[in-house]
């Protein structure tokens, strides 16, 4: 029983929705977004979407609440848009940005640069006296979340001090360390 899936959507004002040969795309003001899908029927009545499936097997069961929280994310996505904020916990750790090339300091002999996709914009904050942090928003959230991985990767957040790249308002697990 999907109780996500059968919670309908409804279709914010500026948002477009089509679904044609099991391909649903949304266009917002934002951008736009595409999503195949199988074994799921959506149906489109007075600005809200309801998802229903062809029959109760696992698959089908899974599929629903899917492509409904997708649907959703993308809708969402193209109407508000998504944002992860990274922020540099350590003694030294920059961050600076030039247009899509973003620029980091992490402690390394050597200084990082990564290229960006041009579908997410990206500002850093440095603030005196306070961490780094790098911005990052766009209309896809897989996207975003994934850039937001990559570059958590770099340097993750080590046990003992707390130093390297975590998400704003990730708690981390501390370990006591050593003891005299």
């Amino acid at each position: 029983m999907s109780r996500i899936g059968k919670s309908p959507i409804t279709i914010p004002e500026g948002v477009t929705v089509d679904v044609k040969d099991n391909t649903m795309t949304v266009k917002g003001k934002l951008g736009e977004l595409s999503q195949e899908f199988s074994d799921i029927e959506i149906k489109i009545e007075d600005g809200t979407i309801t998802m229903e499936r062809s029959s109760e097997s696992k698959n089908h069961k899974a599929k629903h609440g899917l492509y409904r929280a997708l649907l959703f994310n993308m809708i969402e996505g193209v109407s508000k848009g998504w944002t992860k904020e990274l922020e540099l916990v350590g003694v030294g750790y920059r961050a600076s940005n030039q247009g899509q090339v973003l620029d980091l300091a992490l402690g390394y002999s050597h200084t990082i640069v990564m290229l960006i996709a041009p579908e997410v914009k990206i500002e850093t904050v440095s603030e005196k006296g306070k961490n780094p942090i790098v911005k990052l928003t766009s209309f896809d959230k897989q996207l975003v979340g994934q850039v937001a991985a990559k570059i958590r990767s770099l340097r993750k957040p080590e046990p003992y001090k707390g130093k390297g790249i975590k998400f704003v308002g990730e708690v981390l697990r501390r370990k006591a360390g050593k003891t005299a």
